[in-house]
């Protein structure tokens, strides 16, 4: 072959890469369509490879060619990296962009959100309200050990559940995330919370971590404001030293089932380790999910000379008295 064919061959290879290139770079790094920035949401089932994604990635109109989306998975060295979950995709996305998004497993979360006061079942059912998990599964979930890895739990009674340990607040889920996962997130939340000092201060109580949470869901259900949870808490802690019953009426809805202001005469002779006017001290367990204000104001109580409270039924504002007698003149006015 003469000098002049070589260099014929050779611009003609040269061409020829300089167009396999070129194809490469605009199926995989220039978008399917640029006027189409509608979202879809995609959901990689379990167990699928790149073969089914691309394929249904091309059916449904996302990529143009199913084979260069499995070609650059396999040069990137991503074959089986691919993560399960729903995904936020557009045609206006390049195959590169959707490859790196099922990589790093950047999946579309729902925003739940777990409302202070909430027990167990209140959660249990507004998960299953959104279609996010059937409440058993919670409810199993809930029912786990878990103090092997959280310090805070060890205190914590094993036949008493995670209930006033779920800590309120909004919390993102993904597709392929379980119970255990959520209530695992609920625990680390409330244990980045709970700071070194404050454990030292309920030590110097002689109090345990669990008598605190159990304080707190009182006090959650009973008043409104971080001052009057101070305070209220600060009465039923002197109330239990002093050996006289607590007598919360929240402790009897939590029995009953009921939402009553006041509780029923006949309800407080109901026979249960959480009927805080039938038995002295505290309740069996926490009877709700506290949030952070009533967890402080159980941890750190205001001492006051007042012995009893109530909310005034028109307003809600907590009534203080330093006497019984007091207290019920108190619901005479008020309730």
């Amino acid at each position: 072959m003469n000098t002049k064919n070589k260099k014929r061959v050779f611009a003609g290879f040269c061409l020829f890469c300089t167009a396999i290139i070129s194809l490469w770079v605009f199926e995989v790094y220039v978008p399917h369509s640029f006027s189409q920035k509608t979202t879809t949401v995609y959901r990689v089932q379990k167990g699928f490879g790149e073969r089914e994604i691309s394929r249904q990635l091309q059916e449904q109109g996302l990529i143009k060619q199913s084979m260069f989306f499995n070609l650059y998975v396999m040069a990137t060295g991503n074959h089986g990296a691919l993560q399960a979950g729903n995904y936020a995709l557009s045609p206006s996305m390049s195959i590169a962009k959707m490859v790196k998004k099922f990589v790093l497993g950047d999946v579309v979360k729902n925003n739940i959100t777990i409302i202070e006061g909430w027990d167990i079942e209140d959660i249990a059912a507004y998960l299953e309200d959104k279609s996010i998990y059937p409440k058993k599964d919670f409810f199993t979930a809930s029912l786990q050990d878990f103090s092997i890895d959280y310090d805070f739990l060890k205190d914590k009674p094993k036949t008493s559940g995670l209930e006033g340990y779920i800590f309120p607040d909004t919390y993102q889920i993904s597709a392929y995330q379980s119970p255990k996962e959520l209530v695992q997130n609920a625990l680390n939340n409330l244990d980045k919370k709970l700071t070194p000092d404050m454990k030292k201060e309920i030590i110097v109580q002689h109090k345990s971590i669990f008598q605190i949470i159990t304080m707190a869901s009182i006090l959650e259900k009973e008043v409104k404001t971080l001052e009057d949870k101070k305070i209220v808490a600060g009465i039923l802690w002197k109330r239990m030293d002093s050996g006289m019953p607590l007598q919360v009426d929240a402790t009897i809805n939590y029995i009953t089932g009921k939402n009553n202001r006041s509780a029923l005469i006949k309800d407080t002779k109901i026979d249960s380790p959480y009927n805080t006017y039938k038995y002295t001290g505290l309740p069996q367990g926490p009877i709700c999910n506290p949030g952070w204000d009533s967890i402080l104001a159980a941890i750190y109580p205001k001492s006051s000379p007042y012995w009893y409270y109530l909310s005034a039924k028109k307003t809600g504002t907590t009534i203080f008295s330093k006497t019984f007698q007091e207290h019920n003149l108190a619901a005479y006015h008020y309730l």
